[in-house]
């Protein structure tokens, strides 16, 4: 194996992938970056979940994740619009799981606050990274062209990790805490 190291970013500017170079700090790598973030929790929150059909879930949106940066990290336009980005059946997928684990929940009883067992916790950590990544993902958007698809999959993504943090602690029968209005 070659060294992995280049020295090239040592200024404070580094390669996209289609070999232009931008400053660490633009708002292209800020939305890849959050998305490799939230990619890298969703590895963090595989190791806790004990559910197979949770854990194919999550390797499946971590696929998808890696192929939304790939394009995010893409300036040139006619190349990103050639890679893969999200389908229409991801989004899909991902209504599916959450329809399937609704339905075996108890109803709405408030506002939730994160914790309850470490998968559920660490879904929350998810979900929270998630929303930011689909804020920094607007804020490209605002300058640069942006798949639709990538802010309704982040969308829908940061919902599934909410109902898969209230289902973890329903599956170790761990009491949600909820919100409490302070007086």
């Amino acid at each position: 194996m070659g060294r992995i190291y280049t020295k090239r970013g040592d200024g404070g500017m580094t390669d996209l992938a289609d070999g232009s170079r931008v400053r660490k700090d633009s708002v292209r790598i800020e939305a890849y970056g959050t998305v490799d973030e939230l990619n890298s929790n969703l590895g963090l929150l595989m190791a806790s979940l004990t559910d197979e059909t949770a854990k194919k879930c999550i390797v499946g949106c971590q696929n998808v994740l890696f192929d939304i940066g790939a394009v995010l990290a893409t300036a040139d336009e006619s190349m990103a619009a050639s890679m893969q980005t999200v389908r229409q059946e991801d989004v899909e997928a991902l209504e599916q799981s959450m329809d399937e684990w609704n339905a075996t929940l108890p109803g709405w009883r408030g506002f939730v606050l994160p914790g309850g067992t470490e998968a559920a916790s660490r879904a929350q950590v998810c979900r929270a990274v998630c929303r930011r990544a689909e804020r920094r993902v607007l804020e490209l958007a605002a300058e640069a062209p942006v798949p639709g698809e990538v802010l309704c999959y982040l969308n829908r993504l940061s919902d599934l990790l909410f109902v898969l943090a209230q289902r973890e602690n329903f599956l170790c029968g761990c009491d949600e805490i909820l919100w409490q209005k302070r007086r």
